[in-house]
């Protein structure tokens, strides 16, 4: 039997296809069951919407950042520096960079309202006020944080490393083609300088997020021979 309350699907296409359906997709039927059409489904606690929008998803991730911020505020006269830093890494990790890969290629108004929860979290160890200068300072140079399209590069470029060094799952692995692997294509002077094959998409609005297109994309913005030491301090800048 399948539970109707946690059991859902969802159709994924484009805004203009999915007017068409009426707001959402078919449903599917599984032996006896009907699972019914949903707008948005959770997936890994990410939430997605059928035009593949994480509009939902950072709303909810936003909410949830600002009111623990506001609690860890209201104590925060009473925590050192050490414990405030502790207990605010421990909250940027589990907010803000849970599977922050789903961000790759998303448009500046999606990572600006994930970049003012970091911002948020630096005053907070920093027990300094909204209109404070030095937030610049304060997030890299002390805290040595990344910002958000930063910290999304990052965990990119660690998980092609991964690829490149068998150490990730097969499914993403198979994503990962060497240029000089392609035979079309080991003339082209990338064939000799190690890079991944991006492969094209049609569609400009979502092609570009899915891993094939963007952890290959990140990759091959890397130094001709970057090891990881290089490309940690590649990412990382003056920070």
């Amino acid at each position: 039997m399948i539970n109707s309350q946690k059991t859902g699907t969802e159709t994924w296409i484009t805004k203009h296809s999915l007017s068409l359906l009426g707001g959402c997709g078919p449903g599917l039927r599984l032996g006896g069951d009907n699972v019914s059409a949903s707008e948005h489904v959770h997936l890994l606690c990410v939430i997605t919407l059928s035009d593949l929008s994480l509009k939902k998803h950072v709303s909810n991730v936003c909410a949830a950042s600002f009111f623990q911020l506001c609690q860890l505020r209201r104590v925060r006269r009473s925590l050192d520096s050490v414990s405030a830093a502790t207990l605010v890494h421990a909250f940027v990790s589990s907010r803000v960079d849970y599977c922050n890969l789903v961000f790759a290629g998303a448009p500046k108004t999606i990572t600006d309202r994930l970049q003012r929860v970091l911002n948020a979290a630096a005053r907070v160890v920093s027990n300094t006020r909204k209109f404070d200068r030095g937030l610049s300072r304060i997030m890299h140079t002390e805290l040595h944080w990344l910002d958000v399209p930063e910290r999304i590069s990052y965990n990119l470029g660690m998980l092609m490393y991964r690829c490149q060094h068998n150490k990730a799952p097969r499914y993403l692995m198979d994503h990962c083609t060497s240029v000089s692997d392609v035979a079309c294509h080991q003339p082209l002077r990338s064939a000799s300088s190690h890079e991944v094959f991006v492969p094209r998409h049609r569609l400009s609005t979502y092609g570009h997020w899915t891993f094939a297109v963007a952890g290959p994309t990140v990759w091959n913005s890397l130094p001709e021979d970057c090891g990881i030491q290089r490309f940690l301090r590649t990412v990382t800048g003056s920070h």
